[in-house]
């Protein structure tokens, strides 16, 4: 039997890191996992506090739509988890640089723990082509 999605997959974001993929495309649309700022190469957590995890985060994203054949301009929605409610300020400021004049609908929660112990993780659904 066939898949209904095609999968996602790039060596420029790291490597899912239990029994998912790093996104599907269905139906003109890209369901991307959350993203982890897990450094491609190592897959080690970056170095840092919030601003570093967050950044890589988004390059981390950046290079799996770039996989998807789309662009941060045609991301829909966001759903981003932070360790922390205290560090919503510093997130927002990465955040808005990232997505510039683009402003997708997003949620954002404080979660009690995350993957690897991460201070940020963040998913999108975004559609096909730039």
């Amino acid at each position: 039997m066939s898949s209904p999605y095609t999968v996602v997959a790039t060596d420029k974001a790291p490597a899912a890191i239990g029994p998912y993929v790093q996104a599907v495309k269905h139906n003109g649309l890209i369901y991307a996992s959350g993203a982890i700022p897990l450094d491609p190469v190592s897959m080690t957590v970056v170095e840092g506090g919030i601003d570093e995890q967050t950044q890589q985060v988004f390059k981390n994203i950046g290079n799996v739509l770039e996989a998807s054949g789309s662009s941060k301009a045609k991301i829909l929605k966001t759903t981003c988890f932070l360790k922390s409610m205290n560090d919503f300020v510093a997130f927002n400021k990465i955040y808005a640089e990232f997505f510039g004049e683009t402003k997708p609908a997003r949620s954002c929660v404080e979660v009690s723990r995350l993957p690897k112990d991460v201070l940020v993780e963040v998913e999108f659904i975004a559609v096909e082509g730039n």
